[in-house]
């Protein structure tokens, strides 16, 4: 049997550890996602947690990162399947609003909802995950793109077209923390398809 080494068991635990983290956001919210409360989920030692995060705040925003990066790779494939799909361009920006609107619907929104919060209060996670929203902003706009396309990216408005329409989507979600309907059926949905069939 092959002996692994002490970095593929390090990186083993560091991924335990993530993978516990966004659990206990998920779950529980910023306020159980204690180090105590990921350290039990994870199975592991203080030691051990310590090693890989030695403040809450770089556990957390790492945790963030980590289920962000996954989440925008399975959004990187939806956004490769449009591309081979749908020539048509009014049919191409419907689908692309519909695909991004549902990302707000999917653990990292949340989960970044979580931590903007605290971060309005808490002068440590807010200089943690500042340079973080920056980096995650850049990969969400280059998923983005990828799904609408270079015929529609290439139009001069695209740029306010495209973050005017993530910063509607992103306030509109946050009222499903209180809403109990289908996302998919959200008035703004059309309004949004209209505005960008009209714009771009």
């Amino acid at each position: 049997m092959e002996t692994r080494s002490r970095s593929e068991r390090s990186a083993d635990s560091r991924a335990l550890i993530l993978d516990a983290a966004v659990a206990c956001l998920v779950s529980d919210g910023y306020a159980g996602a204690s180090t105590l409360a990921v350290q039990a989920r994870a199975g592991v030692s203080r030691g051990r947690l310590l090693h890989h995060f030695p403040s809450r705040e770089e556990l957390l925003v790492a945790a963030t990162s980590h289920l962000a990066e996954t989440m925008l790779t399975e959004a990187a494939d939806r956004a490769v399947e449009v591309s081979a799909s749908i020539t048509d361009p009014v049919e191409r920006v419907d689908r692309s609003v519909e695909l991004i609107w549902a990302t707000f619907f999917e653990p990292p929104f949340w989960v970044a909802m979580e931590l903007w919060n605290a971060a309005r209060t808490d002068e440590a996670l807010r200089a943690a995950l500042r340079p973080q929203e920056r980096r995650l902003r850049a990969a969400i706009r280059a998923v983005g793109d990828r799904m609408w396309g270079p015929a529609i990216t290439s139009s001069p408005r695209y740029p306010v077209v495209s973050e005017l329409l993530f910063t509607s989507m992103r306030g509109v979600a946050i009222a499903y923390a209180f809403e109990d309907r289908p996302p998919a059926t959200d008035p703004h949905v059309a309004l949004w398809k209209s505005m960008a069939r009209e714009l771009l």
